[in-house]
């Protein structure tokens, strides 16, 4: 495993399959914590969760307190970013 995000919090939309399950490994495997968001579970997903620091969290986007709620599962460990101008 490489540590270069080691410290760091992600959170992860479309996590059970597909491309979101892919960038949840990638960044466990760097070392992130991971906040992974997804309507359901997968094998996939689970089984990442349990050699990783992965969380899930069962979160529909269309629902309007869906993204806070990912970000609560983050623990306050995430920060917004502004675009530089």
């Amino acid at each position: 495993m490489s540590t270069e995000l080691q410290g760091r919090t992600a959170v992860v939309t479309g996590a059970s399959k597909g491309i979101g399950l892919a960038v949840a490994e990638a960044l466990a495997g760097a070392g992130a914590k991971v906040v992974a968001g997804s309507r359901g579970r997968s094998p996939g997903l689970d089984a990442l969760a349990k050699e990783g620091d992965v969380t899930w969290v069962g979160v529909d986007l269309a629902e309007p307190d869906a993204a806070a709620r990912l970000v609560d599962a983050a623990g306050g460990r995430i920060r917004a970013r502004g675009r530089r101008r």
